[in-house]
């Protein structure tokens, strides 16, 4: 039985590192789990999640020329199908779409979907920007010690 990529094995822990655990596989050859590749959320410490002479079920991810075995355990489990409108979005962006929250500031449309057109939305920046700079000069003349203060 060769190791070929996309199948899954069963291998046993035997190193840890800061960076990732190699796993011993059958007939004796030994590949790398990426520390991103040991659970599905942010792995800050990997001896959190392994220890040495753990059990551990693996996807091959790849084999490069030099004999460096590239291994997933979040993605040797097993999880329910997605609907392919999210697997599309998933795909794009690299991870999992969450539903949006709705805005309720602008009648109730889910955020990103507002309908404003580039004059509305270069209006709005300009009031923006005239309110900040206003509010800043009001507060750099304050420390100044007001209008009068100026020295040329």
């Amino acid at each position: 039985m060769s190791i070929e990529v996309g199948s899954k094995l069963q291998g046993k822990v035997t190193g840890i590192t800061n960076f990732g655990a190699f796993v011993e596989l059958p007939e004796g050859l030994t590949g790398l789990v990426h520390i991103s590749e040991v659970a599905d959320n942010y792995v800050k410490d990997i001896n959190d999640h392994l220890k040495i002479g753990d059990q551990v079920e693996v996807k091959v991810i790849n084999v490069e020329k030099d004999g460096k075995i590239g291994l997933s355990i979040k993605k040797a489990k097993d999880r329910p199908p997605v609907p392919e409108g999210e697997q599309q979005q998933q795909q794009r962006s690299g991870r999992p779409q969450r539903p949006r929250p709705y805005n309720r500031d602008r009648g109730g449309e889910p955020r990103g979907v507002v309908k404003e057109n580039f004059e509305q939305k270069m209006a709005r920046f300009l009031k923006d920007s005239e309110d900040r700079l206003s509010s800043l000069k009001r507060n750099t003349e304050s420390k100044r010690g007001g209008r009068g203060a100026r020295r040329g």
